[in-house]
């Protein structure tokens, strides 16, 4: 064999053992589903932030930090310092212990109006998505009736009638979050009502009741528990816009009180750090509670059901 032929074969073969072997078509596929599978640092650090402020806002009355009401604190409407990080408002008061004390009522009225919205909702939405037939015409009549009447209008009819009571406020909300929840609710029943461990439960003589709690409810929680998040965050943004606009809780004061009385003009001039910080919190709060829920969507991987974006 001529001498040029060896080098070129010689050649050949230390290119393609120096080359690295080529990947299986399916390998990047799998190497995003399994980035899919852990929640990441972003998520923890969201997570993190939520429970430092809840914490905060529990453990409020234990804290080091000035009285909210107290007047004169301090100059009026002076810069943050080392006594008061926030600064203080126009009565004197700082700002620090004041953003801590209105993440209470912000926090408690999104809660408990999201976990009754979805308490009352998800039933709806499984005795719907799983009975079908007239109970599912008339549930499905009276969610689009309330997801038809106007948000604002039903606000002022609850207040004007009831007054502006923190459970008042709190039950307001729950019923914006109800028609919605029922929805979801709904279309995720009906994709697990026709699947095999349901129809072994029927055969097996279980009661619909059973079927709905024991077989239903479970895997109807787990992309609800994703949502969760995502519309804590949405009702303490309502809240704060009820406050805004002079309908939330009249006793006690929230982030979104607080951006309301800082948000005059002259106040903004002179002192932004009174409206600033309520707001920074809140945005904070908000954009950590939509990151972890959008995170514990992809986990959970909700678009399997059928019934998500592709």
């Amino acid at each position: 064999m001529p001498a040029d032929t060896n080098e070129h074969t010689v050649g050949t073969l230390g290119k393609f053992a120096t080359e690295p072997a080529a990947r299986p078509a399916d390998a990047e596929p799998d190497a995003d589903r399994a980035a899919q599978r852990r929640l990441g640092i972003t998520f923890w650090v969201c997570i993190g932030w939520i429970l430092l402020v809840t914490a905060a806002a529990i453990a409020a009355p234990l804290l080091p930090i000035s009285d909210p009401d107290q007047i004169g604190i301090g100059p009026r409407n002076s810069g943050p310092t080392w006594d008061q990080w926030f600064g203080t408002d126009g009565n004197g008061r700082d700002i620090f212990s004041r953003t801590i004390w209105g993440a209470r009522v912000s926090l408690m009225v999104g809660f408990f109006s999201i976990v009754a919205g979805f308490l009352v909702g998800g039933t709806i939405g499984i005795v719907s998505g799983y009975r079908r037939g007239w109970i599912d015409l008339t549930l499905g009549f009276i969610t689009y009736v309330m997801l038809s009447f106007p948000t604002l209008v039903l606000f002022l009819l609850v207040i004007m009638l009831f007054g502006q009571g923190l459970w008042i406020v709190t039950g307001a909300l729950s019923i914006v979050v109800i028609p919605s929840v029922a929805r979801l609710a709904r279309a995720i029943t009906i994709a697990f009502a026709e699947r095999e461990f349901v129809s072994a439960a029927r055969l097996l003589g279980a009661t619909n009741r059973r079927v709905m709690v024991r077989e239903i409810l479970p895997n109807v929680l787990i992309p609800m528990s994703a949502l969760l998040l995502l519309g804590l965050g949405l009702t303490i943004v309502a809240e704060g816009g009820l406050a805004y606009l002079g309908l939330s809780v009249a006793d006690g004061f929230s982030w979104g009180k607080m951006i309301q009385m800082g948000a005059g003009l002259r106040t903004l001039q002179t002192a932004p750090w009174v409206a600033f910080f309520p707001i920074g919190a809140m945005f904070l709060t908000v954009l950590s509670l939509n990151l972890a829920g959008d995170r514990l969507r992809q986990y959970f991987d909700v678009r399997e059901l059928g019934i998500g974006s592709r």
